[in-house]
């Protein structure tokens, strides 16, 4: 696996990291005993930067990692996030009180005494934001954590925050469906020395092998009532994806890897974040470090799936709560 910076300050990671969203249940059925295996498979590739979050399944997903790590002790590089109280309805705390408390809390879950990186997933907007960066350089002095990110936020936080602590890493939403961060926030990341961390980079299962089926759906899973995955919106977006799949598989590449690819092409500090519940899935992705493209490739492509291509907003009124808008 091939190795990138995580950010400026930061250690060196694999170039494709882990989303461990997926252990959690949000899009199907979760087993915890498949999630260990997809973590010996990740292992095994040299994917050592881990992404988990205190609200997925309620911790869940921090537990399953932290049995992997009692048992299996892996070298890796561990992120987490916090600020987000599940609703109904749903809030958000950045306070130092709230902080502190769910960090122990994570910490705990995860077998660890100090996290790599810890992240704010969703600012609360009406607290500074240099308040919060207060806050994470304290985390640092102590010892509980390495460096701190921010995710789903604009260009604008990320400069406010980083000049009070050093910011390692920005994580948000990107993909070759999902394209806003190239407005500003891929390029402040890249000026500032910041890691930009795109998650759902596999379109949360669009740029999959085979085609995704709504219809089976889970009434849990995330994608059921999000505008992209409903009619009459999905049936126009497989219909793009369908020739990128066709594209990808007349190249002879995956099309999870080719995806992923094209991710890790827009610049030196993307560290992109699939996630998956099995082994299987994750050994699809494994090319996308070894592939280049040519200028033709990337035209053709392009041609498939231009910027703006998705129907339906990435998140619909009742999801996207949190999440900074700037253009």
């Amino acid at each position: 696996m091939k190795k990138r910076k995580l950010g400026a300050a930061g250690p060196e990671v694999g170039a494709i990291g882990l989303g461990c969203m997926s252990f959690a249940g949000f899009f199907g059925t979760a087993d915890d005993e498949v999630s260990l295996a997809c973590l010996d498979a990740a292992v095994e590739a040299g994917i050592d930067f881990w992404d988990t979050s205190n609200i997925y399944g309620m911790g869940r997903s921090e537990r399953v990692i932290g049995r992997y790590i009692a048992e299996k002790k892996p070298d890796i590089v561990l992120a987490s996030k916090v600020g987000i109280v599940p609703g109904p309805p749903r809030s958000f705390d950045n306070s130092e009180d709230y902080i502190r408390a769910e960090l122990e809390g994570t910490l705990e879950r995860l077998n660890r005494s100090k996290l790599e990186l810890y992240y704010i997933h969703r600012r609360e907007q009406e607290r500074p934001v240099e308040e919060v960066a207060e806050t994470m350089g304290k985390l640092i002095e102590e010892g509980l954590i390495d460096g701190w990110g921010l995710s789903e936020i604009a260009p604008s936080t990320l400069r406010r925050a980083h000049r009070v602590v050093p910011v390692t890493a920005v994580q948000n939403e990107y993909s070759l469906w999902t394209r806003q961060p190239e407005l500003g926030l891929i390029e402040t990341c890249r000026k500032l020395g910041v890691a930009f961390v795109p998650f759902s980079p596999l379109a949360r299962g669009m740029f999959g092998e085979a085609p995704v089926v709504p219809q089976g759906f889970a009434d849990t899973d995330f994608r059921k009532t999000n505008p992209r995955f409903t009619q009459p919106n999905f049936f126009y977006n497989e219909a793009h994806v369908a020739r990128f799949r066709d594209y990808c598989r007349g190249k002879g590449w995956t099309v999870s890897a080719a995806a992923l690819a094209w991710v890790l092409e827009q610049g030196e500090h993307l560290i992109p974040i699939p996630g998956t519940r099995t082994a299987e899935h994750l050994r699809e992705w494994l090319g996308a470090t070894e592939m280049a493209f040519t200028e033709e490739e990337r035209a053709e492509i392009a041609a498939i799936l231009p910027a703006g291509f998705a129907n339906g907003d990435r998140y619909g009124d009742h999801q996207i709560a949190g999440v900074e808008r700037y253009c």
